[in-house]
């Protein structure tokens, strides 16, 4: 490591340093790519934490919508026609696969297939 890392990792905010441990994990993960390289309207499989899950209906159809988080970028995930899926929840461990799309200038994957990851600890 040199001096210049050093005195960057030593200058890190708490916000860097949670994001270069969600890099890492993600990267750990075989097969997927960091949030702020997938390519637009081809599949991709990513890993990350889940920042926030919300229940909001779209044109009158039920839907969650969650924030997938890996260090890089966030992903938006819609499952639609649901109202809670078990495991799915803030904090939660990921690794999501599906067809990636802009919504509203925002990356989003619909009704992506998923698995759920250890915590840490766990």
């Amino acid at each position: 490591m040199t001096v210049a890392d050093r005195v960057r990792k030593a200058l890190a905010s708490q916000a860097e340093i949670e994001a270069d441990e969600e890099r890492a994990d993600a990267l750990g993960v075989p097969g997927c790519c960091p949030v702020a390289a997938l390519p637009h309207r081809e599949r991709a499989s990513v890993s990350g934490v889940l920042r926030s899950v919300t229940l909001r209906p779209r044109d009158g159809v039920p839907a969650i919508e969650a924030e997938l988080y890996d260090g890089s970028g966030a992903l938006d995930l819609v499952w639609l026609g649901r109202r809670r899926i078990a495991g799915i929840e803030p904090g939660r461990r990921l690794k999501v696969d599906g067809m990636v799309c802009q919504v509203a200038g925002r990356r989003t994957v619909f009704n992506p297939r998923y698995e759920l990851r250890a915590r840490p600890g766990e």
